[in-house]
């Protein structure tokens, strides 16, 4: 009796470990063909190479190793991007951060954050003619600077102007569409344009103007403390699904890192994507962008995609010099880093 009683344990024993490792076994196929997440992304503008990281991690099967679809839209300007995000039509964006501390005062606003910065200087660029006799920021008085339509860039210019003596009525802006930019001024028809470095100064080389006969003023060399392009998320998208968020950041850091390594590759990547791209100007454009505002010395220390708190603080202040805050946000209100891999899987290989 007791024999038997020993084999039916054993038998109940055997059954019991046979059914649960057909459970965890059901349990791994369900997890591995779960539906991967869906990632709703809009860029703020029309698709250049500044953006090719995005596509190499794409075409690279980066998001769908991070379980992610990502399909990419485009907004009219970083205010669209910003609105399409808070209402929940785009889960993530990448807009210019300085428009994202504006959008934060509005007591009203999604507490929308960034978390991912592309741009670790921003853009910003007054362009001019050497032959005009422009070659530091003081020799703008007196002269007529082109500003486009939503121009981002001129809302910093009184904090630039302060920082660099410039007495600013002595400066006169000429408003134009964004169209003419760059052909008003190799025509002579204004002294400098207001704009990106890596849009203007590429387009105007692109036109014929002689590299050497250009002034390309940008900010950040001129005590601008502002970050430039930044990846934001929608709060309850990221609340509900924080780990779609980090494979998102983890995606675009190896996208860049691609990037970095094979930039004829990833510019054909932006290129294939452009309505009428010119493959060797936008391939000029992306190593500009990559020099400039993305690969600076505080990204090879720190890794990419992070801020530096109290210099974001800073540049919240020279927002304020142009921008009448009612109540200032603070650096916390609008990068928030929980979603940053470690600093050294940020580090440009």
């Amino acid at each position: 009796m007791f024999g038997l009683g020993t084999i039916a344990l054993r038998g109940l024993l055997a059954f019991t470990i046979v059914m649960a490792m057909l459970a965890a076994r059901d349990a791994g196929a369900a997890e591995t063909s779960a539906s991967p997440i869906a990632i709703r992304f809009a860029f703020d503008r029309p698709i250049d190479s500044s953006m090719a990281p995005f596509f190499v991690a794409m075409k690279d099967g980066r998001f769908s190793a991070e379980h992610l679809t990502v399909s990419f839209t485009s907004a009219a300007g970083s205010p669209e991007g910003l609105a399409r995000v808070a209402k929940g039509d785009s889960d993530l964006a990448l807009v210019d951060i300085n428009e994202l501390i504006r959008f934060r005062d509005n007591s009203d606003a999604a507490p929308i954050k960034a978390v991912f910065v592309l741009f670790n200087r921003a853009p910003y660029a007054i362009v001019a003619r050497k032959s005009r006799g422009i070659h530091q920021p003081s020799d703008i008085e007196g002269r007529t600077v082109g500003v486009a339509d939503s121009d981002l860039s001129i809302r910093l210019w009184p904090a630039l102007a302060q920082q660099n003596g410039i007495n600013t009525s002595h400066v006169k802006f000429h408003k134009m569409s964004a169209a003419v930019r760059e052909p008003i001024l190799s025509a002579g028809q204004v002294d400098a344009v207001a704009g990106f470095s890596y849009l203007s100064a590429v387009n105007l080389r692109d036109r014929g103007v002689p590299a050497g006969d250009l002034a390309v003023l940008r900010y950040a060399d001129y005590g601008c403390e502002a970050y430039g392009f930044a990846v934001v998320v929608n709060p309850a998208f990221a609340a509900g699904k924080p780990d779609a968020v980090k494979g998102f950041v983890r995606a675009l850091v190896a996208g860049i890192n691609a990037t970095v390594k094979e930039p004829t590759r990833a510019v054909d990547e932006a290129v294939s994507r452009m309505d009428s791209g010119d493959r060797d100007l936008e391939l000029e454009r992306l190593r500009t962008v990559l020099a400039d505002n993305v690969l600076t010395d505080e990204v090879r220390r720190d890794g990419l995609g992070g801020v530096d708190a109290a210099r974001l603080e800073r540049s919240i202040d020279q927002i304020a010099q142009d921008f009448k805050f009612r109540k200032r946000p603070a650096a916390s209100d609008i990068f928030d880093a929980q979603f940053l891999p470690p600093v050294e899987d940020r580090l440009i290989n």
